[in-house]
């Protein structure tokens, strides 16, 4: 089972939050976050991105850069626009998009249960990815961004959940980036957060990251460190837990996490393709079912289906990323491996098929792969199985946004 562990959140003063409360660093680039961040001082990007502050032309990877932000979060307790709670408490994180909404446990989750596989994970982690985290939870010395978990509904934290929402007010209530309204609540009554707790402890088997792999492994390596560094600490210490959002998996939805490719398209490619799959002309190209894919070449939607012989009953194999990394990107492009290959490119199911017929009209890319959403039943099974899926695998909506929680890891002073 998995402990939760209580914490003194850092958080905005309520008359800030909307101001303050951003998109996660990991899906804006430093100009993004620029124009995001300039015309707004309370915006968590001059923190969670703090190259916004620093001449264009510093490295987003700078040691300067860490030294802001932290130097940044200093500031923004200073003045209030950030406060921390004076005891330990647990939250409730609402989101809700297009009337379906989701809420989680914001807590803090175990690092042993992390290496112990409590906590599973479902994608491979880039070790420069892991350094810029890294260097940034060390040097504002606090988890500066939430981990998305999910787990299998229990009914006892769901009752209690929803029971502590309906008899009490949020604390926290707007309405921010692509109309996602934005609630939350403070988890203040010691007999129920004892009972949520418990609850996990004795009822709930695994955690399973949903989006936030690269956090994770950063916030675990920093605490380990730490843990080194001062082996007289106790169990309870801070920096033996990192900061999540724990979702019901039942409340949660994936996303198609689509394809575009740069590659000559060979004058047998369509015979090469029907080797494997029944290919017919499409009206819009946006995949129905499972096993089903929407291809966009010049001017003209196409629906490909899989053919029975190459369907698999692997965890991995099976699923609709791996088909058309396997038989199409790999068996006819070439494209051996997705994390490096710069003729391929990855666009989120948020922004519509629109968006993949424009990026292929434009000409830099030659054709597009729309994908049936991979499933959050699919997402467990091969994390339980303790395998990995391909990259890009999903794309979860609605994002969490940053600047909401902090968790700060008190060994500055110690």
């Amino acid at each position: 089972m998995v402990t939760i562990h209580p914490f003194k959140g850092i958080r905005p003063a309520a008359e800030f939050s909307e101001s303050i409360a951003t998109l996660p660093y990991d899906v804006l680039n430093s100009a993004e976050a620029r124009e995001l961040g300039k015309n707004n001082p309370y915006s968590y990007l001059h923190i969670d991105k703090a190259e916004i502050d620093l001449p264009e032309t510093l490295s987003p990877y700078d040691e300067q850069v860490y030294a802001k932000a932290a130097n940044n979060l200093e500031a923004f307790l200073q003045k209030q626009w950030l406060i921390q709670d004076d005891r330990p408490l647990l939250y409730l994180y609402e989101l809700t998009m297009n009337g379906r909404a989701q809420t989680g446990l914001v807590t803090c989750t175990s690092i042993t249960d992390y290496t112990d596989g409590k906590i599973k994970k479902h994608e491979f982690t880039r070790p420069e990815k892991e350094v810029d985290r890294i260097r940034h939870i060390d040097a504002c010395d606090a988890n500066t961004s939430p981990i998305f978990l999910t787990y299998r509904r229990n009914e006892h934290v769901q009752t209690l959940t929803d029971d502590w929402k309906k008899s009490h007010d949020p604390v926290y209530d707007f309405t921010s980036f692509h109309d996602v309204t934005h609630r939350v609540w403070l988890v203040d009554k010691p007999e129920i957060i004892d009972q949520l707790v418990e609850a996990f402890a004795q009822d709930v088997p695994a955690l399973y990251i949903a989006d936030g792999h690269h956090r994770t492994e950063s916030a675990v390596k920093v605490g380990q460190k730490k843990k080194e560094t001062q082996p007289n600490a106790t169990e309870s210490a801070e920096f033996n837990y990192f900061l999540s959002v724990i979702f019901p998996k039942e409340e949660l939805e994936i996303l198609d996490y689509n394809r575009v490719v740069n590659v000559p398209i060979e004058a047998d490619f369509f015979e090469r393709l029907e080797k494997n799959f029944t290919v017919k002309k499409n009206d819009t190209g946006k995949p129905t079912h499972s096993k089903t894919f929407g291809m966009y070449i010049d001017k003209q939607w196409y629906a490909l289906t899989a053919k029975k012989a190459i369907l698999s009953e692997d965890p991995v194999a099976g699923l609709d990323v791996s088909l058309l990394q396997n038989y199409v990107f790999a068996d006819i492009f070439d494209i051996q491996d997705v994390r490096t290959d710069k003729r391929i490119d990855f666009v989120g199911g948020i922004r519509g098929m629109t968006e993949l017929e424009q990026l292929v009209d434009s000409g830099k890319w030659s054709a597009a792969f729309a994908i049936y959403p991979t499933t959050m039943d699919d997402l467990l099974t091969v994390a339980d199985a303790g395998k990995i899926m391909p990259p890009k695998s999903t794309w979860f909506e609605p994002k969490l946004l940053s600047g909401l929680f902090v968790h700060d890891l008190e060994t500055n002073d110690a």
